[in-house]
């Protein structure tokens, strides 16, 4: 059977630096996946590449049997992949729902059903689902640091993405905010309501340095340390693995 998402034998270099080096693990349909790994292992590095905003040295990436490798980050989205960053960067000046409706017109998305076209609509159920349609009319910035995380992944969920990439979605979130991001990424997983996701989520890779909240959510974690993956495994196993404990503080400490 073709993998739903794969990437084989990936490396990204930067002159004599080995950023990503062999990288390969798949992800199904119907999983979320954690990436994890110490700092400068490679993580952003690695969704940079699949994303298309960084050009692979060697290796292949491929979506539900297409090789999507040093394809532009527009046709990615389009194709049904969409991710968040560390750094969210909006249109500060813009309404909030002006920076959601910008991504609502990608081809992918007007595609999806006559209903869509309304773009405003669209636009507001994104906010609706993270939380956040009651500053729809804001601009973005008056959000706080946790609001723009929200923000990002009402952007990203508005083209309609089969395959989401959420790079540190917790990354500068108090436990409150950590906890409503956490519930509405899985409700998302689930199906939630938004568009077709009703019937059926996108699968997720999420990258993410708070271990416990993570280890709650995903099937299954990729750990990479140096550019390399070291393990893979469900949360219970990767917890006692001893390379991923020595990678991190030397002693069993990843799940609360």
């Amino acid at each position: 059977m073709t993998p739903f998402f794969e990437v084989e034998n990936l490396s990204k270099n930067f002159g004599g630096l080995s950023a990503v080096n062999n990288v390969s693990f798949q992800i199904g349909r119907d999983e979320i996946v954690g990436l994890i790994g110490p700092n400068g292992a490679g993580k952003s590095t690695l969704i940079r590449c699949v994303l298309g905003i960084l050009k692979p040295s060697s290796g292949k990436v491929r979506f539900k049997g297409e090789d999507i490798t040093k394809r532009r980050p527009w046709t990615i989205v389009d194709r049904g992949i969409a991710g968040t960053f560390q750094v969210v960067k909006p249109f500060r000046r813009l309404p909030i729902i002006a920076n959601v409706m910008v991504a609502c017109l990608s081809p992918r998305a007007s595609r999806s059903g006559e209903w869509v076209k309304r773009v405003e609509v669209k636009a507001r159920d994104a906010l609706e689902f993270v939380g956040i349609a009651d500053l729809a009319l804001e601009p973005a910035s008056v959000l706080s640091h946790g609001d723009l995380k929200r923000l990002e992944v009402a952007k990203a969920i508005a083209t309609e993405p089969e395959l989401l990439m959420l790079d540190e979605p917790f990354g500068g979130l108090n436990p409150g905010e950590t906890d409503l991001m956490a519930r509405s990424i899985q409700r998302l997983h689930k199906g939630g309501r938004f568009g077709r996701l009703h019937s059926e989520g996108p699968a997720m890779l999420i990258v993410e340095h708070k271990l416990p909240e993570l280890m709650k959510m995903v099937d299954r974690i990729v750990v990479i340390n140096f550019g390399e993956v070291i393990a893979q495994g469900t949360p219970e196993e990767i917890s006692k693995n001893e390379q991923v404990i020595k990678a991190y503080t030397g002693k069993e400490v990843l799940i609360a």
